[in-house]
């Protein structure tokens, strides 16, 4: 199985597990950190919209939890026909992925499209440097 289609059936199980009572909108995440480790994450709505955690949001926070700091690949899933992250989780990936890092989009079948993290976010907020 490739390292994709791994990434794929991740983060569609993740998306299995997803609660959106109110939007019915299930998304799942896979990271591959720099580590090998494979960290799943999916969303979860909340009444007090939109006080919900994003699906790349929950598996970044499993994936710091696991001790790990760096993406070396991401896959989202939902059933969209092109469900790229919310700009929140494009910001989010940045922080922890390199701009040329990949982050494949899926619908339930198949992936749809990949893009760089530079690609999602050509412009991203970055602190300067302290001296």
């Amino acid at each position: 199985m490739s390292r994709v289609d791994q990434l794929f059936e991740a983060a569609k199980a993740a998306r299995a597990r997803a609660y959106a009572p109110y939007s019915n909108f299930k998304v799942g995440a896979a990271l591959l950190t720099k580590g090998g480790k494979l960290i799943t994450g999916c969303n979860v709505e909340n009444a007090a919209f939109p006080e919900g955690v994003c699906a790349e949001g929950g598996a970044i926070s499993a994936m710091i939890l696991a001790g790990e700091t760096e993406i070396a690949e991401a896959l989202v899933i939902g059933d969209a026909a092109l469900c790229t992250p919310c700009g929140g989780c494009r910001q989010k990936l940045k922080e922890f992925a390199g701009p040329d890092v990949v982050v494949h989009v899926a619908d339930l079948n198949e992936v749809k499209r990949s893009f760089t993290v530079a690609e999602l976010l050509p412009a991203g907020f970055e602190l300067n440097e302290k001296d």
